[in-house]
């Protein structure tokens, strides 16, 4: 979810920064866009960290146990 969002981020500030003439008192849109391209290409980049650790540490161990009962009896062949 956090690649997604970035990206969903990175793209809404691009659209703020090179798309939108309008303006807003007391607020620039560019900085507002420029800021979100940022955010959004951190999120990426740390989720791509995070997700590679993730990765390394949670692969799964395959094991097998072979249980002996006792008090069942096979029968003769």
């Amino acid at each position: 979810m956090g690649i997604g969002f970035g990206i969903f981020l990175i793209a809404v500030g691009a659209i703020l920064t090179w798309a939108v003439n309008a303006t807003v008192s007391g607020l620039d849109i560019n900085v507002v866009g420029v800021v979100l391209m940022i955010a959004g290409a951190a999120m990426v980049v740390l989720s791509f960290l995070f997700w590679d650790n993730f990765a390394r540490r949670s692969r799964p161990v395959a094991s097998r146990e072979h249980v002996v009962r006792e008090d069942v009896v096979e029968p003769p062949y």
